[in-house]
């Protein structure tokens, strides 16, 4: 009887592990699928992101609107109310990772539970708190934890250019061997997936992503149990959930291995201080009970459970540190005159409306072809860290492109089709006659006309005279702007010859988006 008890158990541990299989491949597939396939449109790549009611009520919250595409959502919380946080057990990408790591930390014996944990629960629900005070203020800080947002900016920056870097040298290695046939196989395989491959922050991203993962050496599934704040919304949407753990106090032997196994510290022993706001239902106290005497049965009266250790105290304390910190995030240059490098993607809203949606998760730029959409890291501020910006010197706006503008979750990026995003004008080129080969060394280029996208061309030219060093006058053409027409896609930056320093660059004044980020300053206004 004990025997299949136990193998029931273990068998619901089996299908779990396949469930999260699932979804985590699902993750990855949607993932991959964001890049550049040949068509003009790539489909809901971004799906994941609408059932997350914590990135739905931070996003409405503090863009002041009622975003349709996070009604998927109340899935998510409907599921929650019946059944408790099985999403945490069964479907999170990023817990099904960390679930991973700790086994794999118990099975090489760098992590020996011999004690149930105690404390340090209250710390998720503070920063559910932080999250939801700041988002009422129309500070979104939602992206830098909500679970499904910080894999998909990891994975976008940092895994998937790493694994790109990898394969790259995969196929040299190949190719090295005199083995062209599988080499040439990798390479088109990885061609065809366009994995950007350089991301100005991607090694600091990836550090911080090491260190979560690091954590779960000192207590399972640290990320879940102490930061999560979406699990710290299910958790109190599951606290009356139709499925109670209960105890056969004739058949326990409390041995306390039930709570010295739980991942998520929810004490399942004894049976009075279960806390159904921290179990995602994994079914390891049941599996590991040597005498079969756990059940989770079905109950539908309402029970009393203990209360969520988040005093009213740590309440205040949270609001107060949330109220405090929303002009510390808005402290910025930027608020005072626009920064000329913070070109915004096309599609994108008016700076604070731009920033209250944004949830810094890197779909738009794992969708860039031309891996010219980078992290933010001081630009725009605090608030505006990681999100994204165009860096024409590592890629261009591809004109025929609205790839960011139709995988942005929240809507920060309005979606345009091809022929409404070529009309967009994200910024302005410029020329340093300084270095711009024409007017400084009095030899013919015509690089940038020739790779200006626009009709008619933005860049033109005019005869000038040079003094070479040699003492003779050369008269060259050379390129020069019509603002009027310029769009800022930055392929001219891209593409210039100069080396180091483009002699023509961007700056994002002229910007559709913006009526204060214009040519010129009005003083005073």
């Amino acid at each position: 009887m004990k025997r299949e008890r136990s193998r029931k158990h273990r068998l619901l541990q089996l299908l779990r592990v396949a469930v999260q299989a699932f979804f985590l491949g699902l993750f990855f597939y949607l993932l991959f699928g964001t890049h550049f396939t040949g068509e003009d449109y790539i489909g809901p790549v971004e799906s994941f992101f609408h059932f997350s009611p914590l990135l739905a009520a931070a996003s409405m919250l503090a863009a002041r609107a009622l975003i349709v595409f996070f009604g998927l959502a109340a899935i998510t919380v409907a599921v929650t109310l019946l059944l408790g946080r099985v999403a945490c057990g069964w479907v999170c990408p990023l817990g099904t990772i960390h679930q991973f790591f700790s086994w794999a930390f118990k099975k090489a014996k760098f992590l020996r539970p011999k004690k149930p944990a105690s404390g340090g629960l209250w710390v998720k629900y503070a920063v559910l708190v932080f999250v939801l005070i700041a988002a009422l203020f129309s500070l979104n800080v939602a992206g830098f934890f909500d679970p499904i947002s910080f894999l998909t900016r990891v994975s976008a920056v940092s895994l998937v250019p790493a694994a790109s870097q990898g394969l790259h040298g995969l196929t040299d290695l190949l190719y090295t061997a005199k083995l062209e046939g599988p080499g040439d196989t990798l390479a088109q395989s990885v061609e065809m997936l366009t994995l950007n491959a350089v991301f100005v922050q991607g090694f600091a991203i990836g550090l911080i992503f090491l260190a979560f993962i690091l954590l779960n050496k000192w207590r399972e599934r640290f990320w879940c149990r102490y930061l999560c704040p979406l699990g710290a919304m299910l958790g109190l949407f599951g606290r009356l959930n139709l499925f109670k753990l209960k105890i056969d106090e004739d058949k326990c032997t409390k041995c306390n291995l039930c709570s010295i196994h739980c991942p998520t510290q929810a004490s399942p022993f004894p049976n009075d201080t279960w806390q159904s706001s921290e179990c995602i239902y994994c079914e390891t106290c049941a599996a590991v009970c040597p005498t079969g005497a756990i059940t989770f049965p079905f109950r539908f009266k309402r029970e009393t459970l203990p209360a969520v250790d988040f005093t009213r105290r740590r309440v205040v304390a949270s609001s107060l540190l949330a109220l405090f910190s929303v002009p510390l995030f808005r402290i910025s240059k930027a608020r005072k005159r626009a920064s000329e490098k913070l070109i915004r993607p096309p599609g994108s809203l008016p700076e604070p409306e731009f920033l209250s949606r944004c949830v810094k998760c890197g779909e738009c730029m794992k969708a860039c072809p031309t891996n010219g959409l980078q992290p933010v890291l001081a630009e725009a501020g605090p608030e505006g860290l990681w999100t994204p910006v165009l860096v024409p010197k590592i890629g261009y706006c591809e004109f025929y492109c609205s790839l960011c503008t139709q995988v942005c979750p929240t809507g920060a990026i309005k979606e345009l089709t091809v022929p409404e995003k070529t009309t967009v004008k994200i910024g302005t080129a410029w020329i340093d006659k300084n270095r711009c080969i024409p007017y400084f060394l009095g030899r013919p280029c015509i690089v940038c006309e020739e790779h200006c996208p626009v009709s008619p061309k933005a860049i033109k030219f005019t005869d000038v005279e040079t003094v070479r060093p040699d003492g003779t006058i050369a008269v060259e053409k050379a390129p020069i702007i019509d603002v009027e027409l310029c769009i800022g896609c930055g392929i001219c930056e891209n593409k210039c010859p100069v080396a180091d320093q483009p002699a023509i660059y961007v700056t994002s004044v002229g910007e559709d988006r913006s009526k204060e980020n214009q040519l010129l300053l009005q003083i005073g206004e």
